[in-house]
């Protein structure tokens, strides 16, 4: 699968309080949540991102609560990939689930700049900022969860697996 678009670049812990604020939890709304998706941490990210833009940040992205709604949040408002030093362990399993991609790799996250167009291989793990002409190479999920991922998430995967 490959993926390309425009980057949001954030910093280090940005939390699941951030990226999806607690006073829009009683929604399962997809489109309501994609509607206020980082608005704490930048409150024109929905009426700038686009479908396919990707969101590059530093260390423990998705940090805070388990909840799923964060990466259903980015997700639906359209971004493609979450390129990140590190994941909160749950953040990293929930966007699994749910089927967002995300990759680790320091060396993308700290030669990117906002505003920079990267395409990515997400089954090679390579990254290229075609802004810069600069490649970078990130360890790919392992065929089944690039499977997961494609399919959906988790739940569509099953479903689609039995039929």
């Amino acid at each position: 699968m490959k993926v390309e678009g425009k980057v949001f670049k954030f910093g280090n812990d940005v939390d699941t309080d951030v990226i999806i604020p607690a006073r829009y939890l009683n929604t399962t709304s997809e489109t309501e949540l994609a509607s206020h998706c980082m608005e704490d941490i930048d409150p024109d990210f929905v009426k700038k991102v686009k479908a396919g833009d990707i969101i590059v940040a530093g260390d423990n992205f998705g940090c805070g609560s388990s909840r799923e709604h964060a990466p259903i949040a980015i997700k639906a408002s359209g971004v493609s990939l979450v390129i990140a030093n590190s994941f909160a362990r749950i953040f990293y399993r929930n966007s699994i689930n749910i089927g967002l991609p995300i990759l680790e790799c320091p060396e993308a996250v700290a030669e990117i700049s906002a505003g920079d167009e990267v395409s990515c291989d997400l089954g090679e793990g390579v990254i290229r900022n075609l802004t810069t002409g600069k490649s970078y190479k990130a360890e790919p999920f392992p065929p089944f969860i690039q499977e997961i991922i494609a399919d959906g998430g988790l739940m569509k995967h099953i479903t689609k697996q039995n039929g």
